[in-house]
C-alpha cells in the first residue's frame, strides 16, 4: 500500500528550527540513491564543493539555453548535462552533510536557497536571450517563482515547516520537465496547444508555470494563514 505524502515526505527537524516536508513523486527513490552515493563519495569532496557545482551548473543551464538559440544541436545537450550536474550538486550537498554528521543547518539553508534564486534567474535570463522564451514571459515567471519562494520562507519562520514539493511535484520533477522541453527544441520548439498558434514551447511553459505558481502561492498562503490563526487563537483562549 502506498504511503501518504506526509509519511513519505522525509520530514526531519533540523537544528535550524524547521521541519522539511518532501513528498514529491520521486522523493523516496531519490533519497535512497543520494544516501548510497554519499556513502561512496571521496573524502576530499565536501558539501561546499557540491553547492558550488549546483551554482556553476545553473549558470551553465542559462548559457546553454542561450547557445541553443543559435545552435540547438550544441546547446540542447549541454542544457540536459548541466541540469543533471545541478541535480547532483544541489541534492547531494545536504545529504552528504547529514551522512557525515557535519551539518550546518542555518548556513546550509541560507546558501542553498541563495543559489536557487540566482540559478533560476540565470536560467530564465538564458532562455530570454535565446529567443525561445519572450523576455516578458521570463520576467513574469521569475516574479511568480520568487513570490512562492517568499511565502515558503515566511512559512518556515512562522510555522517551522519548509515544504519542498506541491502535489507530488518537486525540484527533481521540475528539472526533468525542463530537460524534456529543451530536447523538444531540437524539433523547432513550436507548439499548437488546442489547435492554436504556433507558439514558442517555453512561452507556453512559462505561462503554465506562472499559473501553477499562483495556485501554489494562494493555496499555501491560505493554508498557513488558517493554521496560524487557529494555533494562536487557541493559545489566547487558554
Amino acid at each position: 500500500m502506498k504511503a501518504s505524502p506526509a509519511t513519505t515526505a522525509s520530514a526531519a527537524a533540523t537544528a535550524a528550527g524547521h521541519t522539511r516536508l518532501h513528498g514529491s513523486l520521486l522523493a523516496g527513490p531519490e533519497k535512497r540513491a543520494l544516501v548510497w552515493m554519499a556513502n561512496r563519495m571521496p573524502a576530499w569532496v565536501n558539501s561546499d564543493h557540491l553547492s558550488a557545482l549546483g551554482l556553476v551548473s545553473m549558470a551553465g543551464v542559462g548559457a546553454s539555453f542561450w547557445l541553443a538559440g543559435a545552435r540547438p544541436a550544441a546547446g540542447v545537450p549541454l542544457v540536459v548535462v548541466c541540469l543533471v550536474l545541478n541535480w547532483f550538486g544541489d541534492s547531494m550537498d545536504g545529504t552528504l552533510a547529514r551522512v557525515r554528521n557535519r551539518q550546518r543547518p542555518r548556513y546550509g539553508f541560507y546558501v542553498d536557497h541563495v543559489i536557487d534564486i540566482a540559478g533560476t534567474a540565470m536560467m530564465l535570463a538564458g532562455l530570454a536571450a535565446s529567443g525561445h522564451m519572450g523576455p516578458l514571459v521570463a520576467a513574469v515567471t521569475l516574479a511568480a517563482w520568487l513570490i512562492v519562494m517568499g511565502e515558503s520562507f515566511l512559512a518556515t519562520w512562522a510555522r517551522g515547516l519548509f515544504r519542498m514539493s506541491f502535489l507530488w511535484f518537486g525540484p527533481t520533477e521540475l528539472r526533468i520537465l525542463i530537460a524534456i522541453g529543451a530536447l523538444m527544441l531540437l524539433g523547432g520548439g513550436l507548439v499548437r496547444p488546442f489547435g492554436l498558434g504556433p507558439y514558442r514551447l517555453f512561452d507556453v511553459g512559462g505561462v503554465c508555470a506562472t499559473a501553477g505558481l499562483v495556485v501554489v502561492f494562494v493555496v499555501n498562503a491560505v493554508r498557513n494563514t488558517v493554521a496560524l490563526y487557529r494555533e494562536e487563537t487557541r493559545a489566547d483562549s487558554n
